[in-house]
């Protein structure tokens, strides 16, 4: 019988209807392989600075770092209209989540995107493109590059200007290298380095050291492509990819770009991983404050982020291909939640989704 302590942050918006499907799926994991899942429940973001005064205590890091892995909802609200959004910027919902993943070490950020045979015609790309289905993960550097360098808004001459910088070490750059490519390894082998190496030397060194990473992997074949480029070929052709590694901003927009092509973001998990086996599961999609609370969000995202937390912090394979099995079958018959329901499909709501999944374990 072994025991794994989960630090669970339900977060804002959707985060508690959807984390809470999760763990009722994790319960069953547990009761069917002989684990027991205990779980510490954190508050970060809005529902920390409603309740603290601030998006993260130190308190919440520390307890999390005790934890096995970190289940994570999600974070924010409405940023026009909320409250939270009139507070300095350190001191919003999404400073917390920045904070907790530099505080963790968790540099490595994985978002799978992948095609469901059964969701083809959410997909917005025509039909030609989406019949050759795709199945990518995206290896995003989460702690270095613009969203980590110093930044500040100075007057000059009676006009503001705003500077932010961009740097990246080698040794920041080597390990996400390391990491993207022995990814590859387990999957089919091939990684896209993206960069914008015609301009930036960030990128220019991104390229020489992911150059020298590669000689250790021979096996993995290995190509370099400039971020708009890649843009273009995520909607002309995403069937090519495998594993595209790339720094923190152009793996925002890509991820998020990918993740439209599969028609769902709510359907979208993600990891981020520190040098450890230890990591923080989150969906990719939002807090989507517009339907909180009303049983309609897509809780597929955080159940096979629950999954991934399975596979990579507690090397439970065969649980997680449990998991991605019972999310496969109700899919293929045919249950859906608003954001992929299509004529013909049977729509249900968000605990019905996690009743579906864990009654097909």
């Amino acid at each position: 019988m072994s025991e794994f302590k989960i630090a669970v942050i339900k977060g804002d918006g959707i985060g508690p209807e959807v984390v809470t499907e999760a763990m009722k799926v994790l319960d069953k994991i547990g009761e069917k392989y002989g684990h027991t899942f205990s779980y510490d429940q954190l508050l970060m973001g809005g529902c920390s600075i409603d309740v603290h005064g601030v998006p993260l205590t130190d308190e919440t890091v520390e307890r999390a770092k005790q934890a096995d892995a970190v289940l994570l909802g999600s974070i924010g609200g409405n940023t026009s209209t909320s409250p939270w959004y009139k507070l300095e910027p350190s001191k919003r919902p999404e400073a917390g989540l920045l904070k907790i993943r530099k505080e963790l070490g968790l540099f490595a950020n994985l978002r799978p995107a992948l095609l469901y045979p059964e969701l083809k015609g959410a997909c917005p790309l025509k039909e030609e493109i989406s019949n050759k289905g795709f199945d990518m993960m995206i290896m995003r550097e989460l702690t270095g590059g613009l969203y980590f360098g110093e930044r500040k808004t100075v007057e000059e001459n009676g006009k503001k200007k705003a500077i932010d910088t961009l740097s990246y070490s080698e040794d920041e750059i080597r390990r996400i290298a390391i990491r993207g490519f022995d990814i590859a390894m387990k999957r089919r082998k091939k990684v896209t380095s993206v960069d914008k190496a015609n301009v930036l030397d960030s990128s220019r060194l991104w390229r020489a050291v992911v150059n020298e990473v590669a000689k250790d992997y021979p096996e993995v074949e290995v190509e370099h492509m400039l971020v708009d480029n890649c843009a273009m070929q995520l909607v002309k052709d995403p069937a090519q990819f495998d594993v595209i590694l790339t720094e923190n901003m152009f793996g925002d927009i890509l991820s998020d770009e990918a993740s439209m092509v599969t028609g769902s973001i709510g359907m979208l998990a993600s990891a981020s991983l520190n040098e450890t086996k230890f990591g923080m599961y989150e969906p990719s999609g939002g807090s989507a404050p517009d339907i909180a609370g009303q049983n309609k969000a897509n809780p597929i995202a955080t159940i096979l982020s629950a999954a991934m937390l399975l596979r990579f912090s507690l090397d439970l394979d065969k649980e997680a291909d449990a998991v991605e099995a019972a999310v496969k079958k109700v899919l293929e018959e045919g249950y859906r939640t608003c954001d992929i329901f299509s004529e013909g499909t049977k729509l249900v709501g968000t605990d019905e989704m996690g009743d579906l999944i864990v009654e097909r374990l």
